[in-house]
């Protein structure tokens, strides 16, 4: 009885009150899959993602993976397309990344000063008098201009002269005649790999990674659609027959860009935003 005690008291506590690890993203997006009998190649087809980035995604293969944002967006689809939270998704793969992805580039690596790369005395000594001899003439040149007497401040102001007799007006032009918009539907096609987003008054018409070639048409039963664009470059916006300017600057997220045919022609105009309440002035 005594040697049973003195084994369960040589039994670690840490061991006792182990628990499993909680399952990472990737875990938590491969069961869900499986448990709806899903393959990779069934959610790509769904998402639009490619099964390369799905496959890194369940391992956790952050080298593999795009930009963060890129791959936050990869992964809320892929919870849509398997039934679970996808906001709690993307807030757990962000810690995830945020501890392991970024770990390495945050060390910095400081070397000593080779001497051989040193540049030589004399380049430094001759650099240092060109930069004085410059400030010299600079100087001068300054002082001289100073010098110069400034004949027309001096001189008698001139007389002034008569008043001259209105010009007659230009005849206005004629009004511009108006001409329609460009009418049809609304296609975006990816000229090169972008993330897409399309919505019609907070409901989401369209979202994920567009591949060269890939289309897209936007209903026209929207009534308010807008487009949200990761590289607005890389798109291609045309209305009906027509090709739409550029919806956004290249190298900036586009977000709020009305995708009516009007709007569209001209210059993918901002969609309006609700404006806030004003204050009541004070003592009122």
């Amino acid at each position: 009885m005594a040697k049973r005690d003195r084994e369960t008291e040589d039994v670690p506590v840490d061991e006792e009150l182990a628990e499993p690890s909680a399952p990472t993203v990737g875990e938590r997006l491969k069961a869900a899959r499986e448990e709806k009998a899903l393959s990779l190649e069934d959610v790509a087809a769904q998402t639009r993602i490619p099964q390369r980035h799905l496959e890194s995604i369940e391992t956790a293969d952050w080298d593999a993976l795009p930009a963060p944002t890129y791959t936050v967006g990869f992964a809320k689809s892929y919870a849509s397309s398997v039934g679970l939270d996808r906001t709690e998704i993307g807030e757990q793969l962000r810690e995830e990344m945020g501890g392991q992805r970024f770990t390495a580039s945050q060390t910095e690596v400081f070397e000593p000063a080779d001497p051989a790369r040193t540049m030589p005395k004399w380049l430094v000594l001759g650099a240092v008098v060109a930069v004085i001899l410059l400030v010299v003439v600079m100087s001068w040149l300054n002082k001289r201009s100073l010098e110069t007497p400034e004949a027309q401040t001096n001189a008698p102001a001139a007389a002034a002269a008569p008043p001259q007799a209105p010009a007659p007006s230009p005849q206005q032009p004629p009004p511009p005649v108006a001409t329609a918009a460009p009418q049809g539907p609304v296609v975006l096609t990816a000229i090169e790999p972008a993330w897409v987003q399309v919505s019609d008054q907070g409901k989401t018409l369209f979202e994920g990674m567009m591949q060269p070639g890939q289309a897209f048409t936007v209903p026209t039963t929207a009534t308010a659609p807008e487009l949200k664009a990761g590289k607005p470059e890389a798109l291609k916006v045309m209305v009906g027959s027509a090709t739409a300017p550029p919806v956004g600057p290249a190298g900036k997220v586009a977000s709020h860009v009305s995708l009516k045919p009007d709007d569209l022609m001209h210059g993918g105009a901002q969609a309006p935003q609700p404006a806030a309440p004003a204050a009541n002035p004070a003592g009122q």
